[in-house]
């Protein structure tokens, strides 16, 4: 089986136990996830499973979307609720200020990246250096909040829920503590679920659950996913002579496609709609080259 499994990614396990889980229900040996979801995270993680592995860094970067809690007055080394707690502050701000602060996060704002997260330094995961107890500055940089709305929250407790649509990049945990500085008490994230991600919605993923029973009733063929639905580039067909040669690894006359064609990556299919790979348009228009050939 070559494609892509669409997980609801459950609370407590990291992204390599996922693709580890999904190895195990497949029976395959070759998975991989398409980008991490902390631990605590839940919800959309597609994994690559089989020959779809080859083409997951040729997967375009998608705006996500996010369901996130948090909690006004305390902040955490981590920023979210399983770190270690570094301050505990009084709360003034009421659900208006909280509005308020809301509203001044959308559009394009600067984002520090946190010490716990995947970035590499020089080789070296943020994480790992967190977890010795090194902090490293870190170069903001630019992302875009194209959502950012207060779906529910309690003032008593000071508990407050966001849904926020936004480009990939963007840490979430970082999002809700720069809010908490704005309102002068800190914030820590307490809960959070990805309900979007490289173009999939959260009610197109399965449990685990789900596909042990498709497993169990001989169906789980049905819960994999084309290797060409995450690689959205445009499409391009080719004559039957042009799909072998394509195949074997061979550079293409742009000039016999028919239609110009701009520089930049598209899908292949034969004359018969089979997805052949990923090419590559060069600056001068003239050739397609093989980026990534899909081998059954």
């Amino acid at each position: 089986m070559n494609g892509f499994v669409y997980v609801d990614k459950p609370e407590g396990i990291t992204s390599f136990v996922a693709v580890a889980k999904i190895r195990r229900i497949f029976g395959i040996k070759k998975a991989g996830h398409t980008g991490t979801l902390d631990p605590m995270a839940t919800g959309v993680l597609p994994i690559a499973i089989g020959h779809a592995t080859r083409f997951i860094e040729l997967i375009p970067s998608h705006d996500k979307a996010y369901r996130a809690k948090f909690i006004l007055g305390k902040t955490t080394d981590t920023l979210d609720i399983t770190g270690n707690v570094t301050g505990e502050y009084e709360v003034k701000a009421d659900v208006q200020a909280v509005k308020n602060a809301l509203a001044s996060f959308r559009g394009e704002i600067e984002q520090i990246p946190p010490m716990y997260s995947a970035i590499k330094k020089d080789g070296v995961r943020l994480y790992d250096l967190a977890r010795q107890g090194i902090e490293i500055e870190r170069e903001s940089r630019k992302v875009t909040i194209h959502s950012l709305e207060l779906i529910s929250y309690c003032e008593e407790t000071a508990e407050y829920e966001i849904e926020c649509e936004c480009s990939s990049g963007t840490y979430i945990r970082t999002l809700i503590a720069d809010i908490g500085d704005s309102l002068g008490c800190g914030a820590t994230m307490t809960s959070l679920r990805r309900t979007k991600a490289n173009g999939i919605c959260i009610d197109k993923c399965y449990t685990f659950e789900e596909l042990e029973k498709l497993k169990d009733e001989g169906n789980i063929e049905s819960a994999v996913e084309g290797v060409d639905s995450l690689v959205v580039y445009d499409k391009i067909k080719v004559t039957a002579p042009q799909a072998k040669r394509f195949s074997n690894g061979g550079e293409l006359d742009c000039g016999r496609f028919g239609g110009k064609k701009e520089p930049g990556l598209y899908r292949v299919y034969s004359p018969n709609n089979e997805f052949l790979g990923v090419g590559e348009i060069d600056e001068n228009k003239t050739q397609l080259s093989v980026k990534r050939v899909f081998v059954r």
